[in-house]
């Protein structure tokens, strides 16, 4: 049964691993978001209570 021969297969394999570890990590590192969470400010703001006209 030659599938069940690994050196083909094998070589295929390691090649295929080699080939995403060095092309698809520089990728996705160098993706930046566009929207990057910035600090606020602690003081709390004063909230209003609502009008409800039908109560």
């Amino acid at each position: 049964m030659p599938q069940l021969n690994p050196s083909p297969w094998f070589a295929i394999m390691v090649f295929s691993w080699l080939i995403f570890l060095t092309v698809i990590p520089p990728k996705v590192l160098a993706h930046n978001f566009p929207n990057d969470p910035a600090l606020h400010s602690t003081e709390m703001t004063k909230t209003d209570s609502w009008n409800w006209p039908w109560y």
